[in-house]
């Protein structure tokens, strides 16, 4: 299927105000829409929250009557079906537009296609995959939800040149910038979740709340905390919802943690872990789409070696710290590079004094 330039023009339109919900749509997907006729916008909007309207029905209120005989470009396929809202596909029939071009079916299987098919039936032209893979990206936890049915991880970790993250005395602030710290506050806010290890919580006694940026939601907080050692303390027990992940059902330990605020999950491996492929599978019942690790080489290891980690956000800051102090990840010793885990490098660029760099396991 060919598309014109100002089908591109638009759709990329589209793009940038879905990603004005980049922050707030958690669990719905990030969704734009702009409604062309005779060449101009007549009504353009976005999906802001979730139970609020989506991305359509705001574009059609702007639009009203110019909305008949229009082109609407839309980012994520229109629902069909009724959830807290009505379908948008309906809502696009009854407006009487004469073309919709979405940029990718949805991967809900309460949609996946029907979307579409209904507006087809309706007599309305429709087109599918038009900047399909930027609209993949913007939704990438959300299509990993639908289709795998788990969040994506990203791994975001902060260390020196020579790729070491703590000294063995523990202390481990700042290695980087200011300007990166506010860069990871970014990619915390558009997390739905924040993931840690009990390690970290003792060691840094951290809130991990999204601070250096301006966000009306906090993520969730979870601490793989296979003993219940979280103590009653911690600050990360404050400001918001948290889930305490343990591999041993110590009803006491996990009164006492519900008692303080947290929700308690006992999910076991056979080696008394946590067993973190299952965490995982919960978080996405719970409708979590994009999770945010920031933990100790410990869980950075074993989420790598588990194949749980969907991206690496890694700052690196111009230092050198030495042999002695803590790595990036708790892999085992190769004998043979072979074994070596290859990465893709999507984006690669400087923030302050630092090099931020993202790479997806190959």
């Amino acid at each position: 299927m060919s598309f014109s330039a100002v089908d591109h023009g638009m759709m990329a339109r589209a793009l940038q105000l879905a990603e004005r919900g980049l922050w707030t749509t958690s669990p719905n997907p990030r969704v734009g829409c702009v409604l062309v006729r005779a060449g101009e916008i007549v009504g353009e909007g976005w999906h802001e929250k979730a139970g609020e309207p989506h991305a359509e029905v705001h574009a059609l209120r702007a639009a009203g009557e110019r909305a008949r005989g229009a082109t609407a470009y839309v980012t994520l396929e229109p629902c069909s079906h009724h959830g807290r809202t009505p379908p948008c596909a309906e809502g696009l029939i009854a407006a009487g537009v004469a073309r919709v071009v979405a940029a990718m079916q949805d991967p809900n299987p309460l949609v996946a296609g029907r979307g579409l098919a209904l507006l087809q039936a309706a007599g309305i032209e429709t087109a599918c995959g038009l900047l399909e893979n930027e609209a993949r990206e913007l939704n990438i936890g959300f299509v990993s939800r639908m289709t795998r049915g788990r969040p994506w991880l990203r791994l975001k970790a902060a260390a020196s040149l020579d790729g070491k993250t703590a000294l063995n005395n523990g202390v481990s602030q700042w290695i980087t910038g200011p300007d990166a710290r506010r860069d990871g506050h970014r990619w915390r806010a558009r997390a739905c979740a924040i993931l840690t290890g009990i390690g970290t919580v003792r060691d840094d006694d951290p809130q991990l709340l999204v601070r250096d940026v301006e966000t009306t939601r906090q993520p969730l907080r979870v601490v793989v905390d296979s003993r219940l050692e979280t103590p009653l303390t911690a600050r990360i027990l404050q400001g918001g919802p948290v889930l305490v992940a343990a591999a041993v059902d110590d009803q006491e330990k996990a009164d006492l943690l519900r008692s303080a605020g947290a929700d308690v999950l006992v999910l076991p491996n056979a080696d008394g872990k946590v067993e973190l492929p299952a965490l995982l599978a919960e978080l996405g019942r719970r409708g979590i789409n994009e999770v945010h690790a920031e933990a100790g080489f410990k869980l950075n290891g074993s989420l790598l070696r588990e194949g749980l980690v969907d991206e690496l956000l890694l700052y690196l800051a111009p230092c050198l710290i030495g042999h002695q102090a803590s790595g990036l990840f708790n892999l085992p010793e190769l004998i043979s590079l072979d074994g070596k885990q290859a990465l893709t490098i999507r984006d690669l660029r400087q923030i302050g004094q630092d090099i931020r760099l993202i790479a997806r396991p190959r």
